[in-house]
């Protein structure tokens, strides 16, 4: 009896699910856990034949997840592809090659179809970017011009540097070789896409913080001109910056299409190309990844973007419950629709992606 009870106490304790019963969803949508454990779980993309890659943050690690082959709703497993990488949140794929983004620089995995038990390692691959570490994680995402989006975060809360380089988004040329300015004054940006008909870039934007618990706001915002300047350090929308924005105007910057609530984080967003659902077909759908710094929590949760005519109309929450009164148990980060039109969402707090589908 004694050996009985050791053993059992020896043995490893298995951490529990998230508890998605928690969350709360619109009519006719249902979620479920489609990969646990991820540590750290990221950005997310799309390979080939339903594979997702996921970029992780505080990990070093990116991951694999295979597709849904036995149809249960979950991922078939979870391969971890590589490791002790410099934070390597970001994650693109484009002709058989994973591009990672560190801190520092990308990494392309070449011809990763195929090979996920013995993954090829990663080659340093186009420019490099700056080693400073606030904001430094980066989203990476290819254009429909073939380039490879990079943001690069302002390295402080709030401040003035380099005005070319941080708080800006680049593009690099398909060979690697080139890199170009797409938009300034962005303090920090970790999700964008283009806009299915119009080919615009929009990306949320997270304001500076330790003005309050409502002022400045998150945004969300579109490129309709390369090289636009979006206010940072000045400007945060129309808040005058009390450090920066002597001598500036804040109508004289791109200003934000939408507004989000102030510390709540906006991360990715994604527009739904493959929807049968009428609430999300062409519409977009954001993480907000939820507040820090905050007296009140806020965020936490999926917000729901109307789209008409190419321009954003209305911001609603789409998934909440991810915080309990002041407690949150899970911080979204990703969104990325899958061709059957389900939805997955990455959980860096709670090491999770989940996937949301829709039965009328």
């Amino acid at each position: 009896m004694w050996n009985i009870i050791t053993l059992f106490f020896a043995l490893p304790l298995l951490a529990a699910e998230p508890p998605i019963e928690k969350l709360k969803v619109p009519p006719g949508f249902k979620i479920n856990v489609y990969a646990y454990p991820v540590a750290g779980a990221r950005s997310l993309t799309l390979g080939k034949e339903g594979v997702v890659f996921v970029g992780s943050r505080g990990q070093g690690d990116v991951y694999a997840l295979l597709p849904d082959k036995n149809n249960d709703g979950r991922s078939d497993g979870v391969k971890k592809i590589a490791s002790d990488l410099n934070e390597p949140n970001g994650v693109a794929y484009k002709n058989g090659d994973l591009y990672v983004a560190e801190i520092s620089r990308i990494l392309r995995f070449p011809a990763i179809d195929g090979k996920l038990e013995n993954p090829p390692k990663g080659e340093p691959w186009g420019p490099s970017f700056p080693g400073e570490t606030h904001h430094g994680w980066k989203f990476i995402a290819f254009g429909p011009d073939g380039w490879l989006y990079v943001p690069v975060g302002a390295p402080c809360n709030n401040c003035l540097r380099e005005p070319d380089l941080f708080a800006a988004i680049h593009r690099v040329s398909p060979d690697g070789k080139k890199r170009e300015l797409v938009a300034k004054g962005v303090r920090n940006t970790v999700g964008f896409d283009w806009h299915p008909q119009t080919k615009n870039l929009w990306f949320t934007e997270n304001g500076r913080d330790w003005l309050g618990d409502n002022i400045p706001p998150c945004e969300l915002n579109t490129v309709t001109k390369m090289g636009a300047h979006y206010g940072f350090p000045h400007c945060h929308g129309s808040v005058l910056d009390k450090d920066f924005g002597e001598g500036h105007e804040c109508s004289a910057f791109a200003p934000p299409v939408l507004n989000f609530a102030a510390h709540s984080a906006p991360l990715g967003m994604r527009f739904l190309r493959h929807q049968t659902a009428p609430l999300l077909r062409g519409h977009a759908l954001v993480a907000e990844h939820g507040s820090w710094n905050r007296s009140t929590p806020i965020g936490y949760l999926v917000s729901r973007v109307e789209f008409a005519a190419g321009q954003a109309k209305k911001l609603e929450p789409f998934l909440t419950g991810f915080l309990q009164g002041s407690t949150a148990w899970g911080r979204p980060v990703d969104v990325q629709e899958l061709p059957d039109g389900s939805i997955l969402i990455s959980d860096d707090k709670a090491d999770a992606v989940y996937r949301l589908t829709y039965q009328p």
